[in-house]
C-alpha cells in the first residue's frame, strides 16, 4: 500500500511526541528537595526549582564508618555538581574536613570569638571582658600615638590571609611607641597573649595550615623594671606604723581595708566584696574568721571564685577582728551603709570602686614624706615583707595570701637594706669565730691595689682604726 507524503509526516511528528513523552522528567520528594527520580550523571540529581543534588556515601578514615553526603547545588550545572561530589568524597575518605578557606574578616572572628568565650563563662569578670574590648579595639580599629599617627590593626584582613609578617611589622610600629614611652611593653604583651589566643581559635576552627602569631615574641623586659630601688612599691617594716597611724587619723572611713590588706595581703578585689552579715556572710565573727570566696572587678557583678579561682578562709587573731568590730560600730555612717550586707560598702551601700583606695594611700605617702609611691598593690607586696620579716613559714604566708606558688610569692615580695645587712652580719660573726689562716704569700697583707704599701696592717674582721674614720 503506497503512503502519501502527507501521511509520512504525519507519523514522523507522532513519533517525536512519544520520544518527547518517554523522555518527560519524573520528580521525587527526597529529605525536603524535589530531585528528579533518575541521575543525570553518577551521583548527580536534577533539582526542580533549578540547579542539582548530589549524594553519595564514602568511609571516613577516622572512624571506619560510612559517611552519608548530601549537598544541593542551586547554580550549579551537572559536571559542577560532579566535581564538587569527588572532592567531597576525597576529602571524608583522607581524614579532612571540609573547609573552605574562610572569607571571614579578622574582625568578624574576633568579635564573636569574645561574645563566645563570655557566654560559656571563659572570660568571667567585668575586668575581663574590659581587657578583651580594649585589646580588639587596637586590634580592630588600630593605635594612635599621641603624633596623631596610627598604627593599622588587622580589622580588614581576611584570617586565611593573615600571616605573621603582617604581625611583626605590627609590632614593629608598635615599638616605636613603646620607645617614646607611650605604652609600656608589659601592656603590649599583654595585648599579644590575647591576640594568640584568637590565633589559636582561628586555626582550629577553620583549619587553617598556620598561626599567624607564630614566630612573634614578647618585648623584653630586661630594661623595664616595674619595681626599682627607688619606687619599690612597699613599706619598710619601721613605716607601718606610723603609716596606720597617719591613715587613721586622716581616713577613718578606709582605715580597717587597709589594715585588713595589709595584714592579710588580700587583693582589693578579694576585700570589696566581703559581706559581714546576711545569707551568707563572709566574715564569721563568732570564730574569727573570714572566707575568702567572692572577686569583684568592676560594677556590680561579683565572681563566686577568687582570681586565682580558690576559696580559702582565714583565721584572724581577736586583734583584727576587733578592728574589723570597730569599722561595723563606728564607721558605717549612712542608710545606705547601714543597710549593706557588704563588709565595706560605699556610701550609697553598693561596692566601693577600685580606685577608691588610691588617693587616700597617696595622701599619707606625702604626710610622710615617703619619698616614694604606694599603691594598692602595696598593699600586698608589704604582707609579704612583714611576713618574713616576722620569720613566718611561706607555706603559711601563701595560705594567707591565696598566692598558688612560691615564684609568685617572691614576685609580690621586696628584699630591704636592713634585712640584707643583717644576713651579712650573721655570715661574717660566722667569719670571725674562725681563725683566718692567711696562705704564705710574698705580697704584703697591707698592699694597696696598685702595689704599694699602707703602713698599716688591717684589723681583722674588717674593723678600721679610728683616726682613719
Amino acid at each position: 500500500m503506497l503512503t502519501s507524503p502527507l501521511q509520512k509526516t504525519q507519523g514522523r511528528l507522532l513519533l517525536e511526541v512519544r520520544v518527547k513523552k518517554q523522555k518527560k522528567t519524573e520528580w521525587k520528594l527526597y529529605k525536603g528537595v524535589w530531585m528528579s527520580t533518575a541521575q543525570v550523571l553518577p551521583g548527580v540529581w536534577q533539582r526542580k526549582e533549578g540547579g542539582h543534588v548530589v549524594r553519595a556515601r564514602a568511609k571516613e578514615q577516622t572512624t571506619g564508618r560510612l559517611k552519608d553526603i548530601m549537598k544541593v547545588l542551586p547554580e550549579a550545572d551537572a559536571s559542577t555538581a560532579l566535581k564538587w561530589l569527588e572532592d567531597e568524597r576525597a576529602r571524608v575518605r583522607g581524614g579532612v574536613i571540609s573547609l573552605a578557606l574562610p572569607r571571614v574578616r579578622f574582625s568578624e572572628f574576633a568579635a564573636s570569638l569574645f561574645e563566645s568565650k563570655v557566654a560559656i563563662g571563659e572570660i568571667r569578670s567585668a575586668k575581663g571582658r574590659e581587657k578583651w574590648k580594649y585589646c580588639l579595639g587596637h586590634f580592630i580599629e588600630g593605635t594612635k600615638s599621641k603624633s596623631g599617627n596610627v598604627v593599622r590593626g588587622f580589622g580588614d584582613y581576611f584570617l586565611a590571609e593573615l600571616q605573621s609578617t603582617h604581625v611583626q611589622d605590627w609590632k614593629e610600629r608598635i615599638a616605636e611607641l613603646v620607645v617614646q614611652r607611650e605604652y609600656a611593653p608589659t601592656t603590649i604583651n599583654a595585648w599579644l597573649s590575647v591576640l594568640r589566643v584568637i590565633a589559636k581559635a582561628a586555626k582550629r576552627k577553620y583549619q587553617l595550615s598556620h598561626d599567624f602569631t607564630d614566630g612573634v615574641a614578647n618585648f623584653s623586659l630586661v630594661e623595664h623594671a616595674t619595681y626599682t630601688e627607688e619606687e619599690p612599691n612597699a613599706l619598710l617594716p619601721e613605716e607601718v606604723g606610723p603609716f596606720l597611724a597617719e591613715f587613721r587619723e586622716s581616713h577613718p572611713e578606709h582605715f580597717a581595708m587597709v589594715y585588713l590588706g595589709l595584714v592579710t595581703g588580700l587583693r582589693p578585689s578579694s576585700l570589696r566584696p566581703l559581706r559581714r552579715r546576711g545569707s551568707e556572710p563572709d566574715v564569721i565573727w563568732d570564730a574569727n574568721r573570714i572566707l575568702v570566696r567572692r572577686s569583684h572587678t568592676m560594677g556590680v557583678e561579683t565572681m563566686r571564685t577568687t582570681k586565682q579561682k580558690r576559696r580559702y578562709s582565714i583565721d584572724l587573731p581577736a586583734e583584727a577582728i576587733d578592728i574589723l568590730r570597730w569599722h561595723v560600730a563606728t564607721q558605717m555612717k549612712t542608710p545606705g551603709q547601714q543597710d549593706s550586707d557588704l563588709l565595706f560598702p560605699a556610701v550609697n551601700g553598693k561596692f566601693r570602686t577600685p580606685c577608691v583606695l588610691n588617693k587616700p594611700l597617696a595622701d599619707v605617702a606625702m604626710e610622710l614624706k615617703l619619698g616614694k609611691s604606694f599603691t594598692q598593690r602595696g598593699l600586698r607586696r608589704t604582707f609579704n615583707d612583714l611576713a618574713r620579716a616576722a620569720q613566718v613559714n611561706d607555706l603559711i604566708t601563701r595560705s594567707i595570701s591565696g598566692h598558688l606558688t612560691s615564684e609568685m610569692q617572691h614576685h609580690y615580695s621586696t628584699v630591704n637594706g636592713a634585712e640584707q645587712r643583717e644576713a651579712l652580719a650573721r655570715v661574717i660573726r660566722l667569719v670571725d669565730r674562725r681563725p683566718l689562716a692567711l696562705p704564705a704569700t710574698t705580697t704584703p697583707r697591707n698592699a694597696l691595689p696598685g702595689g704599694e704599701v699602707s703602713g698599716e696592717e688591717p684589723a681583722l674582721g674588717g674593723e678600721v682604726p679610728a683616726e682613719k674614720v
